[in-house]
């Protein structure tokens, strides 16, 4: 059944008839000030309105009453369907992100061009997860706690630049900060999404000191090694191939994962990042139905409508006065 949002409106129903009892008619005479002091005007004869306008403009007015009042109905509670999940991402923005071994569409791109499109495209697909974003290099920054929108951790991830939290890679820290928001929770599950191209050089916390703390906290750790095996750069005697990646430490980010319970991948390049991100997007989410909304249908333009119909109809006797040849 449908109910107002403003039900107060109503206390305006006299509105009208106040008007027209407090405010008189003013005589011409005493309206207008004339410039000859003898001249008057002829008084118009009053004409009463009669037939089925009075009633057509209180109609009229009880409507515009009801539009004003916001009519609304109610639909059936829905429940909101949420994951369960709170996942952490912690993206390496240490100065070798900065190296260009990376293709995106067929074009070179650094590191973090890469992970920057790939990883937004992971968070737009996590509806019903609170996420947060964690950017760590020579120190570990909680940016976006965790929240429900996507929109704000995907334009912090799109703001960030390589080297703004130093060119050195502290991954104990960022586990560490990490835990420390997700063990706050409830319990649900709880995921740390490590994103790094380098070796612990950083910080202060050991990084497998930081996993044993997240083993303990329940969190499970997701870790990803990025960076080409292969790079051809200039030299003196001509271009030769290098490995841009030779400094990951592959094996503590394997151990990290293992203990945690999570999983190691390996991307040297963007198809197989965006396998890595594919591959965690497919664990099972954990349902949980949130507090029930029931959604608001406005129903103002209706009685809105039928103001303006009776007030057309009000008017239409004299319309056809005007028309009528003198």
């Amino acid at each position: 059944m449908p109910e107002f949002a403003w039900p107060w409106v109503f206390v305006l129903l006299p509105l009208p008839w106040l008007l027209r009892r407090w405010l008189r008619p003013v005589l011409p005479g005493q309206a207008l000030r004339l410039p000859q002091a003898g001249l008057q005007l002829p008084q118009a004869a009053r004409t009463a309105v009669r037939g089925a306008t009075p009633w057509l403009l209180a109609l009229a007015w009880l409507c515009l009453l009801a539009a004003a009042a916001r009519p609304q109905r109610l639909g059936p509670p829905q429940a909101q369907q949420r994951s369960g999940r709170a996942l952490m991402l912690a993206v390496d923005l240490s100065g070798s992100m900065h190296t260009p071994d990376m293709q995106l569409a067929g074009q070179p791109v650094s590191r973090f061009g890469a992970v920057e499109a790939i990883a937004g495209d992971f968070i737009a697909r996590r509806s019903g997860d609170e996420l947060g974003l964690i950017l760590f290099g020579s120190h570990a920054y909680l940016v976006t706690p965790l929240t429900y929108d996507l929109g704000a951790v995907r334009a912090q991830l799109q703001g960030a630049a390589v080297g703004l939290a130093g060119t050195q890679t502290a991954i104990g820290d960022a586990i560490a900060v990490a835990v420390k928001r997700l063990s706050a929770l409830p319990k649900q599950a709880r995921v740390l999404v490590l994103l790094t191209d380098g070796v612990n050089n950083a910080g202060t916390i050991a990084p497998l000191d930081a996993a044993r703390a997240a083993k303990a906290a329940g969190v499970r750790i997701y870790t990803i090694g990025i960076g080409a095996t292969r790079l051809r750069v200039p030299g003196f005697f001509g271009s030769q191939v290098v490995n841009p990646s030779a400094d990951l430490d592959a094996d503590m980010l394997t151990r990290i994962a293992d203990m945690t319970g999570g999983r190691f991948f390996r991307a040297t390049d963007s198809g197989q990042l965006a396998d890595a991100y594919r591959a965690i997007d497919a664990l099972e989410p954990m349902p949980q139905h949130g507090p029930s909304l029931r959604p608001r249908h406005e129903l103002f333009r209706w009685p809105l409508l039928a103001a303006v119909l009776l007030l057309m109809l009000a008017n239409l006797p004299r319309w056809r006065l005007r028309e009528r040849p003198a």
